[in-house]
C-alpha cells in the first residue's frame, strides 16, 4: 500500500509516483505531514526537552549534594566537559547541519538500495572517527588535563580516561537520531538525554560507596547512560526498515554522501567551534582560580541553560521559521517586522526574569543545591558567578534569533566571524580578570562576549539594505528600557519582603524555608508585572496571547 493511500493527504501534498514506489509502507515514512501535525510533534519534543532539562538540574543538584564544590567536584567537571565538548561540536552539529539535509535528499531522489548504502558508510566512517577520537583523548587525557591545573589531577585524568568512550555512544546515538527525525519519527530523540540523566542520578546513590567515591559513580552513570541513549533508539530505527553493517573504510570515504557530508560541516565546525572552546578555555582558567571555581561556574550555567531552555528558546523556536520563510520569498517587510518582534518579545521574556534572578539568586542556589558538601563557601561561590552570568541570558537568546536570520538570507561566514572575534574578547577578558575576580571574572567575560557577539551580528545584519536594522534596534532598544525600569520598580519592594518570608519559614527543611518565600516572592512579582503591562496596553503581552491561542487551536485541531 502506498504512502497516499494510508494517510490520505490532501491532493496538493501528494507525491510523484516515482517517489512514492520507492517508499513502502514498512518504511513508515510520512513524506507529506501537514503544518498541524509538525506542530504537534514539535510541541511534544518541546515538553521532552524541558523535562531533559529539569532532570539535568536535578543532576546537577545529586553532584552538588555529593560533590559540593570540592576538588573532586572539580576533576569530575572537567572530566566530563572534555569528551562532552566534542559530542556538541561534532556529533550533534554534524547530525543537525550536513546528515539530515543530505539524507532527506537520498530519501527523495535515490532508491532504497542507495539510501542503505548511505547510511551503511555514514556509519563506518563516524564508527573510525569517533574510535580514533577516544583513543587519542585516553591517551592524551594527562596533557589534557594539566591545563586546568586541577588539585586532583590524578582522579580527573582516571575520570577523563573512564567516560572518553561517552563520545562514540553519544555520537552513535545522534546519528540514529538524525534518522528518525528525518522520518518524523521525534519522540525517540527527545527522550534518550532523559534516560541519560536518569541512569547517571541513580548510579551516583547506587554506586557511591562500590566505586570508591561518588564522582567515580557518576561517572558510571553517564558512560551507562550514553550506551542507553543509543541503544534504545535502535529499536526504532529497525521499525522503519533500516539496517546496518560496516563497510570497507575507503569506500566509506569516498561515497558521495559521505563528501557531501563533509563539505556541509566544515564551515558549521569552525563557528561552533568558537562557541565551544569559550567553555573549554573558560574552564581551563577557572581551574588554576582556585578549588571550587570550576564546579561552582558549572552549576550557575545550569541554572543560566534552565531558565533560557524554559522561555527564551520555545520563543525562538515558534518565531524563526518566519523569518526563514519571509527571506526566501523575498518578503522582506514582513522579514523586518518579524525580526523587530521576535527581538521585543526576548527581551519581554529575559529582562524581568534576569531582575528577579538577581533580586532572588541566593534563595534559587540554597533551594536547588545546599545540603550535604554544598557548603557555605559553595553558596558564595555560585552565588557570585550566577550575579554575573545570569545578564547574559538576554544577549544568548538575541543571539539564538539573530543568527538564523542569516542563514535565512543564505549568509554563514557572518555569525562565524562574530563567533570567532566574541571568542578572542572572551578569553581576553576573562584573562585579565580571572585572577582579582576568581570565577566572578570568567563569568563576567562571557556575559561581555556574549553582547559583543548581538552587537557584531547586528552590525553585520546592515550590510543588506533590505533588512531596516536600525529601526528595529532602536525600537529593541527603547522597548528594553522600558522593561528595565518596571523590572527595577516591582523588584525592588521583594529586598524588603524576602527577608521577612525566610525568617517566617526559616523554622522548616530547605525545601519549604526557601522554596515558599520564592514561590511568594514569583508570584508577586510576575503577576504585578503583568497587570503592570496590561494597564499600559503592552503589545507584546497582547502579541503573545494570540500566539498562545493560535497554537492551541492548531494542537486542538485533528490532524489531516
Amino acid at each position: 500500500m502506498a504512502i497516499r493511500r494510508l494517510y490520505e493527504p490532501r491532493r496538493d501534498n501528494y507525491l510523484p509516483p516515482s517517489i512514492e514506489k520507492r517508499y513502502p509502507l514498512r518504511y513508515g515514512y510520512n513524506m507529506a505531514l501537514t503544518s498541524r501535525s509538525l506542530l504537534k510533534h514539535g510541541s511534544a519534543l518541546s515538553l521532552l526537552t524541558l523535562f531533559s532539562r529539569v532532570l539535568g538540574l536535578l543532576r546537577e543538584m545529586t553532584k552538588a549534594s555529593l560533590l559540593g564544590t570540592s576538588a573532586l567536584s572539580d576533576a569530575f567537571s572537567v572530566a566530563f566537559m572534555t569528551p562532552n565538548l566534542f559530542r556538541r561540536l561534532f556529533a550533534e552539529g554534524s547530525i543537525s547541519v550536513a546528515f539530515i539535509p543530505t539524507f532527506k535528499e537520498y530519501l527523495l531522489q535515490k532508491s532504497k538500495r542507495e539510501v542503505q548504502e548511505f547510511l551503511c558508510c555514514i556509519l563506518t566512517f563516524l564508527s573510525f572517527f569517533v574510535s580514533l577520537a577516544v583513543a587519542l583523548g585516553i591517551l592524551a587525557a594527562p596533557l589534557i588535563i594539566r591545563l586546568f591545573g586541577l588539585e586532583e589531577f590524578n582522579e580527573a585524568v582516571l575520570l577523563t580516561r573512564f567516560m572518553f568512550p561517552f563520545l562514540a555512544f553519544i555520537s552513535i546515538a545522534a546519528l540514529f537520531q538524525g534518522i528518525l527525525n528525518s522520518v518524523n519519527c521525534f519522540t525517540p530523540s527527545g527522550f534518550a538525554p532523559i534516560l541519560l540523566n536518569i541512569t547517571a542520578i541513580v548510579c551516583a546513590y547506587a554506586l557511591k560507596d562500590a566505586a570508591g567515591n561518588p564522582a567515580r559513580a557518576m561517572a558510571v552513570g553517564i558512560l551507562l547512560g550514553g550506551f542507553l541513549e543509543a541503544a534504545m533508539q535502535v529499536p526504532f530505527v529497525v521499525k522503519h526498515g533500516f539496517t546496518f553493517f560496516f563497510t570497507g573504510l575507503k569506500k566509506a570515504v569516498n561515497h558521495p554522501g559521505t563528501k557531501t557530508v563533509l563539505k556541509l560541516v566544515g564551515p558549521t565546525i569552525i563557528g561552533m567551534a568558537a562557541y565551544q572552546l569559550n567553555d573549554l578555555a573558560s574552564t581551563a582558567l577557572a581551574g588554576n582560580a582556585g578549588e571550587g571555581v570550576v564546579s561552582s561556574l558549572q552549576y550557575s550555567l545550569r541554572l543560566q541553560e534552565l531558565i533560557l531552555g524554559v522561555f527564551a528558546v520555545s520563543i525562538g523556536t515558534v518565531l524563526l521559521p518566519d523569518l526563514s520563510e519571509h527571506a526566501k520569498s523575498g518578503n522582506w517587510d514582513c522579514y523586518n517586522d518579524r525580526l523587530k518582534s521576535a527581538m521585543r518579545i526576548i527581551a519581554f521574556i529575559t529582562i524581568p526574569i534576569t531582575f528577579f534572578a538577581l533580586a532572588q539568586g541566593e534563595s534559587l542556589i540554597r533551594l536547588l543545591f545546599q545540603g550535604r558538601s554544598f557548603t557555605e563557601t559553595s553558596v558564595a561561590l555560585t552565588k557570585t558567578a550566577f550575579a554575573f552570568h545570569i545578564p547574559a541570558i538576554l544577549f544568548v537568546a538575541l543571539n539564538r534569533i539573530l543568527a538564523p536570520a542569516f542563514y535565512a538570507q543564505g549568509d554563514s561566514k557572518s555569525p562565524t566571524f562574530a563567533g570567532v572575534i566574541s571568542f578572542a574578547v572572551n578569553m581576553a577578558v576573562a584573562a585579565a580578570l580571572v585572577s582579582p575576580m576568581r570565577g566572578a571574572g570568567v563569568a563576567l567575560a562571557l556575559t561581555i562576549a556574549s553582547a559583543i557577539n548581538t552587537m557584531l551580528l547586528l552590525v553585520f545584519l546592515k550590510k543588506n539594505p533590505l533588512v531596516n536594522i536600525n529601526q528595529t534596534v532602536w525600537a529593541t532598544f527603547l522597548y528594553a528600557l522600558k522593561m528595565c525600569c518596571f523590572s527595577a520598580a516591582l523588584v525592588t519592594p521583594l529586598l524588603f519582603l524576602t527577608p521577612l518570608l525566610l525568617e517566617l519559614f526559616a523554622r522548616y527543611n530547605r525545601f519549604i524555608h526557601y522554596g515558599v518565600p520564592l514561590v511568594i516572592a514569583a508570584a508577586l512579582y510576575f503577576s504585578a508585572g503583568l497587570a503592570l503591562l496590561v494597564i499600559t496596553k503592552d503589545k507584546q503581552v497582547y502579541a503573545l496571547l494570540r500566539m498562545i491561542r493560535r497554537k492551541t487551536a492548531h494542537s486542538d485541531a485533528p490532524i489531516s
